[in-house]
Formats: structure tokens, sequence, C-alpha cells
């Protein structure tokens, strides 16, 4: 007994030590192992295949605006931009309907508060930077409009906190008016009411690089007939693809983190994930940050490209076709909110590209034929999901796995550092036998 008493303590420092070693800092607590399934042993799925048509798309993403621009179809390029922007502020929507289970109605409240919060901050920020320095306003209006609308979104996740499923989604809609009415009714004299920001004789200061790159000559290759000159829309759009990416790494990084996994038990079973020890609260309060923290930021980009805002763009129906983007492309599924964007805010834009290039006949109201065809691809897109494809056009793996089976054996246990519940239950020990 005085044997094995003394044993015991003399491998306890070396376990306690161990322990301490292998103690996650303050991130992984929050984030978990996020880098892992990007970058390590969940990588084994990313085939010579996948990895070729990502390489593919980014080189195609990157000449698009150059040819775009250098044939004349600035167009084509200012609709690629709306998709961008309306994308990323789908992929903090994701975080919320997707990943969590939370239905939000009020999407485009944190895009109002990220783009009032951008130009309110950017003067005073460029006064404060000089002449200068003043081209470095605009990333730090970007965070700071990050940071607010998370700070709201926080806010706004302490009254609903009990509230699920349809009552959710009626607060969250009311908060969206809210804050679109709030806006016009210019509060302390700071949003300008009707008239919008900035006010009249001041101007958002030029983001970095800008003045320099439209300066550059023009650049005639001499093939295709291209005559390149970078423009607003073409610096834009290289900013909007870079802030995108960003917000496609941090959005799957956090899927496959600890926060992660509280979010797919809580979007399942809120009871269930209650009572196996996930700290609901927590996860929705981290799901509403998060989330609103990218409409904030497409909101500041969008501030930035117009030069102006005013209460008009957040209305209610533009909540609908960001939820929508997330339905139809793919709850939970990055690949889907991509693809739903290009098709509810791309498609239409289109439409209007045929119809002022002559290539279609709709008589003299493009505009009005834009506008019912974006209601129309919605409602059809809608009924059609909800008759053939509920889990939408890409479903994240999670979700297809949970309906269709693995359909591959052992082979698609683990897909992107996703773990099949079944191999879990498998390899978990039986009847509270603890294996040898």
């Amino acid at each position: 007994m005085t044997n094995t008493t003394n044993t015991s303590k003399n491998t306890t420092p070396d376990f306690e030590d161990q322990a301490i070693k292998d103690a996650p800092s303050a991130a992984q607590k929050i984030f978990g192992n996020s880098a892992k399934p990007m970058f390590g042993s969940g990588s084994k799925s990313r085939t010579p295949f996948k990895i070729g048509m990502i390489v593919a798309l980014l080189a195609i993403l990157l000449v698009l605006p150059i040819y775009l621009q250098g044939t004349g179809e600035a167009f084509l390029l200012s609709a690629l931009i709306m998709v961008g922007l309306f994308t990323i502020s789908a992929l903090g929507l994701n975080i919320l309907v997707g990943y969590a289970g939370m239905l939000d109605f009020g999407r485009m409240a944190f895009y109002a508060v990220g783009a009032y919060a951008a130009a309110i901050v950017s003067i005073p920020i460029a006064g404060l930077l000089g002449p200068t320095l003043e081209q470095w306003t605009f990333p730090f209006a970007l965070i700071l409009a990050g940071l607010t609308a998370a700070f709201v979104g926080w806010l706004l996740s302490l009254p609903v906190m009990r509230l699920r499923g349809d009552y959710l989604a009626i607060v969250t809609l009311g908060f969206g008016e809210i804050v679109r009415i709030t806006i016009q009714n210019n509060p302390f004299g700071i949003t300008n009411g009707m008239l919008g920001l900035p006010e009249r004789g001041q101007n958002l200061p030029s983001p970095p690089f800008f003045d320099a790159l439209r300066d550059m000559p023009a650049w005639d290759p001499g093939i295709l007939d291209i005559y390149f000159t970078v423009t607003r829309n073409v610096y834009w759009f290289y900013v909007i693809l870079l802030v995108l990416i960003i917000a496609i790494i941090v959005v799957r990084c956090q899927d496959n983190s600890r926060l992660g996994r509280s979010w797919a038990a809580m979007r399942e079973d809120e009871v269930a994930a209650t009572a196996m020890g996930v700290n609901v609260a927590k996860a929705k309060t981290w799901a509403f940050v998060l989330g609103s923290f990218w409409g904030g930021v497409a909101g500041a980009c969008f501030v930035y490209l117009q030069g102006v805002v005013t209460p008009e763009p957040f209305n209610f129906f533009n909540s609908v076709i960001v939820l929508a983007i997330v339905v139809i492309g793919g709850m939970g599924s990055v690949p889907g909110v991509l693809l739903g964007g290009f098709l509810i805010m791309g498609f239409p834009e289109l439409i209007r590209w045929f119809a002022m290039n002559h290539l279609v006949d709709v008589g003299a109201d493009i505009d009005g034929l834009v506008s019912s065809m974006r209601n129309l691809l919605l409602g059809l897109f809608m009924v059609l999901m909800m008759a053939f494809r509920t889990e939408g056009i890409i479903p994240a793996k999670r979700i297809k796995r949970k309906l269709f089976g693995t359909g591959g054996g052992n082979k698609s246990n683990e897909t992107d550092g996703e773990t099949d519940d079944a191999a879990l239950a498998t390899a978990a020990p039986k009847g509270g036998q603890a294996h040898e």
C-alpha cells in the first residue's frame, strides 16, 4: 500500500506537468484547434483536383477585373462587387442560421450599423492621421465598424437568449426595422437623417494606395483589344475579394473549432446540448457577435465604395435577400453561400446587362424588369428548394450525411475535419465498460 502511494506521489508531478503543457490557450478555449482542420490532418480530403479547382478559380478572379475593365464592361464589374458585399454579409448570417440554427430576419441592421459607424469615425480619424497617413483611415474604420456591429449583436443577444424559432425571427425582424427608423430620425444629430453621411462639404478619405494606382498609366497588352487602367471598380473588386477570402477562412475555422461543435449541437437539439454540458448561452452570444461582425465589415466596405450612405438600402427586403442566399445555397455550407450569392444577386444583374446591350428585348423599363426578375427568382428558388432539395443546392457535409448517409462507407467518416457520428458511436465503449 505504501509503495503504491509513493509511486502515485512520484508520478503526480509528471502528470501535472503534462497537463499544464497541453493546456489550451485563451484563443483555443474559444475557437479550439481551428487551424488544424484547414491545414493539418483535416486536409487529407483535399485532393489535388479540389486544390487545382481552387487555384484555377482564384486565378480567374484575379484576371477577371482586368479583362472586364479593359473591354469596357464596367457594369459587370460593379455587379460582381455587389455580389461580393452581399456574400460577405451572408457568411456572417450563415453563422447564425447555418451553424447555430437561429433564424435572423434583421441582417441589414448590422450592415447599417457598420456603414454608419465607418462613416462617422472616418473623418475624425483622418484628421488625426493627417494628410500623409489619412489613406490608412479605411483599415481602422473597417475594424471599428466590425467591432461596433459585434457590440450591437451582443446587446441584441441579451434579451433574445431564451427565444428560438419563429419568436426569434420576429424579434430580429423588429430590431432591423428599429435600426433603420432610428437612423432616419437622426438621433443626437449623428446620422444626418435621410440626407445621409458624410455631410455636405465633407468627403471620406481615399483608401490605401487608391490614388497611386489610379494615376498609373494605362496598360495596353496588344491582345483582345484590352486597354486597362485602374478604376474605382477595379480597386474595390480586389479589396472586397480579399475581405471575402479572409471571411471564408475565418468562418471555416470557427465551424471546425470547439465553438463550432457547440453550435452544431445546439442547432440539432438545444435541450440535449445543454444536458451534455454545452454552454448554450455562451454559444448563442458568440454566434450573434461573430455573425454581426461580418455584417459590419460589409457595411464599412459599402460606404467607402459608394462614398455616401443613406437609410434606404437597409430595408427588410434586403434582409430577406441575404437570408435567401444562405437558405438556397445551403445552410452551414460556405460553397453554398458563394453560389447562392451569385444566383440571387448576380443573375438578375446579368439579365440587366443583356437588356442594356440589346441582346434581349425587354422594353424601356429595365430597372423594373430586374426587380421583378429578382423577386421571381427568390420565389421560384424557394419553392423548388422546399419541394426537391430542402438542404440547399450545396448542403453542408454534416447535414448531407445526416439526410442521406455517408454514401461511401468508412471513407467518408472524416471529411474537412468533421467526424461522423456513426464512427464515434462504434468506437465508443459500450455499457460503461472501459477498454483495457
